[in-house]
């Protein structure tokens, strides 16, 4: 997945602490196995080989996680989109080599883009790509993912206060310290990320932030960042930082990212679901401005917010 996973955890002994990391990592690494893009032997990588010629059949667990970044897909208007590969690549992203592409090479690319050319079928779990050349890559969900059969692993093991932690991206707050109502974690600023710039307790609910700082390139003083605009085939500009609160990382992952690509036109996005928090960073001009929805973090932004909260109030922080 490209990134680090940590645990912190409560248990009685040591030894039991050691137990609950082993199985809990067992489960990080099966997930890598089954839907990395970077592994040959992954389950990814044999749908996308096979998919575009024939229907592929695949286990209940990958269709379903599939079926269900489809649907994102559709509520999102297609600002999430687990085809965007093939943008990624022309546009130099995986290979660290970013570059501006040539029209055709675009337009070809975006071609093999788009997640209505994919077919499910329910009743065989199969999986079959409407064009050739398409490639799922589950890197703005599969981390999510993980950390919720994590968090599911460790309360099946008896863990009633963990927090599961994807790299910079994504966590899940199990429980509470002990004493305590939440977990206290911190929503980075983005244009400097030794400072916060907002501070959240949370309690069984996951985080997820998509941020421009992590990869990009400058190409003649302008700034290309990592997240694409799947509608567009272009690279986000406008928007440095997106942030969301909810009740599973798969969806916290998924929307923070379509929220990211949409800026200031989230808002009707985020009306769409219930029980989320959301917090933008947008750029205009020189100056950053924060856009709020339902943030629990009173103090945010302080006098930069625009509120886009809902009429039916605050959600309050647990």
């Amino acid at each position: 997945m490209g990134t680090v996973f940590a645990i912190h955890l409560y248990a009685d002994t040591e030894q039991e602490a050691l137990s609950f990391f082993e199985v809990a990592f067992e489960e990080v690494e099966r997930l890598e196995e089954t839907l990395s893009k970077f592994r040959p032997s992954s389950e990814i990588c044999r749908i996308n080989r096979l998919a575009a010629t024939q229907p592929v059949t695949t286990d209940p667990e990958v269709f379903s996680l599939i079926d269900q970044s489809l649907r994102y897909s559709e509520q999102t208007g297609g600002a999430f989109d687990i085809t965007v590969g093939p943008l990624m690549r022309t546009w130099g992203f995986f290979r660290a080599e970013g570059h501006f592409p040539s029209k055709d090479d675009l337009n070809a690319a975006r071609e093999r883009t788009g997640f209505e050319k994919i077919v499910l079928d329910p009743g065989t779990r199969a999986i079959q790509f409407a064009v050739p050349a398409m490639e799922l890559d589950l890197g703005a969900i599969g981390k999510g993912y993980a950390v919720d059969r994590t968090v599911e692993i460790l309360r099946e093991s008896g863990v009633n206060a963990a927090v599961v932690v994807a790299g910079s991206s994504t966590v899940y707050a199990l429980g509470s310290p002990p004493e305590e109502e939440g977990w206290k974690l911190h929503v980075p600023d983005p244009l400097d990320r030794t400072r916060k710039i907002s501070t959240v307790k949370l309690r069984d609910q996951a985080i997820s932030t998509s941020g421009s700082y992590e990869r990009f390139f400058e190409l003649d003083g302008h700034k290309y960042c990592h997240v694409m605009d799947p509608r567009t085939g272009i690279p986000v500009e406008g928007v440095l930082q997106s942030t969301l609160i909810g009740c599973d990382g798969a969806i916290t992952d998924a929307i923070s990212e379509a929220l990211f690509v949409l800026g200031a036109e989230g808002r009707a996005l985020l009306s769409k679901f219930e029980d989320i928090s959301a917090l933008s960073v947008l750029i205009e001009g020189q100056a950053p401005r924060i856009l709020q929805w339902n943030w629990p973090d009173p103090a945010v932004g302080q006098n930069e917010i625009v509120n886009l909260e809902p009429s039916y109030g605050r959600a309050q922080a647990s």
